[in-house]
């Protein structure tokens, strides 16, 4: 069956039984934006629309969602219900106000993209690797360019140092191909995250093992790329389970909790708790095991420096998300009572 192809586990038929009793069927949501909406059922992929209560409620469906769907004719489905959601990979939505935007829902494994050329970036990195903790999919960091970089163990090294359990692989997607990644992504659904320019569009390319999405050259300047991918998609994979393309994302903010940003900074937490006091700010006070390894060279003061800005996101971003928590569950009170009213039972 093609939906077991692309992740149709035993957890997601359970899910869906209900809805069967009622003449609705499995779909997954492949294509979401501007509230267009295109999903794969056993017959194939065909155009859909959200039900009504998917909007009041404020649970649109996002890409990689599986849904309950009845079929209007042979080309477009109704999106009766989104199922509950595995491993979601969430941002903080681009602009200033706080509103989570999902990425990808039910993902398996994120490949983390980073060139080997100007885009590599560890600070970066330590953002997707905080977010991916965050979703509940597991990780690995995919280095790519190989060709172009005289310095790849010194990178890996590096990477590895911050992500000491997670796998770290090195391809030259255009020159050479992506098989080291075929064996990760065998069967599982599968996110790509990086900057536009790292070649995740090549990557999905060689891993689909067609043409399937633009590539262009980077800025020489600054390894910058220039959007190939415009909007997430999930295909296919040949030998078992999907992908998921994403735009590259300029803005990166956090959706994540203090609990996520602390396993990805082990090391920091770690010599945090050898302060001589438990509230330590790291700041001026004796016996403090932060400051003592700034001092002696083993903590790198960069990666300090981006835990406290990124732990300072955190909390700002979730004393915003209660706010808007509060927020939402009093409007979703006001919609319930609104549909009560004669005026929407005629």
């Amino acid at each position: 069956m093609f939906l077991n192809q692309i992740g149709a586990d035993v957890r997601v038929r359970e899910l869906i039984r209900p809805f069967e009793a009622e003449g609705m069927e499995l779909g997954r949501v492949s294509f979401a934006a501007h509230e267009q909406y295109r999903v794969y059922l056993e017959a194939g992929e065909m155009e859909a629309v959200p039900a009504g209560r998917l909007r009041w409620d404020e649970e649109l469906p996002a890409v990689g969602d599986w849904i309950a769907a009845r079929r209007v004719d042979g080309s477009l489905a109704w999106m009766e219900s989104v199922l509950p959601r595995g491993a979601c990979f969430s941002r903080q939505a681009a602009g200033n106000t706080t509103a989570e935007q999902i990425v990808a829902a039910n993902i398996d494994l994120a490949l983390i993209v980073c060139g080997l050329d100007n885009d590599f970036n560890l600070r970066r990195l330590e953002r997707y690797l905080v977010l991916t903790q965050e979703s509940g999919a597991e990780a690995a960091v995919v280095l790519n360019k190989l060709d172009i970089c005289d310095c790849y163990m010194e990178r890996a090294d590096a990477v590895k140092q911050l992500a000491p359990d997670t796998p770290v692989l090195a391809i030259s997607a255009r020159e050479s191909g992506v098989d080291p990644l075929q064996a990760v992504v065998r069967g599982r659904t599968v996110v790509l995250l990086g900057s536009s320019g790292a070649g995740k569009s090549t990557i999905v390319n060689g891993l689909l093992q067609q043409q399937s999405q633009p590539t262009a050259p980077v800025r020489a300047s600054d390894s910058r790329g220039r959007h190939t991918t415009t909007s997430r998609m999930l295909l296919p994979l040949p030998q078992g389970g999907a992908i998921v393309d994403t735009p590259g994302m300029r803005e990166l903010q956090l959706w994540a909790t203090e609990d996520s940003l602390e396993k990805v900074f082990q090391d920091v937490l770690e010599l945090a708790k050898r302060c001589k006091f438990a509230n330590c700010s790291h700041l001026s006070e004796p016996d403090c095991a932060v400051r003592e390894a700034l001092e002696t060279g083993s903590l790198d003061p960069l990666r300090w420096e981006s835990y406290r800005k990124l732990q300072q996101e955190v909390r700002r971003h979730s004393r915003s998300r209660l706010d808007q928590a509060e927020e939402k569950k009093r409007w979703k009170s006001i919609h319930k009572e609104m549909r009560k009213h004669p005026k929407y039972n005629r």
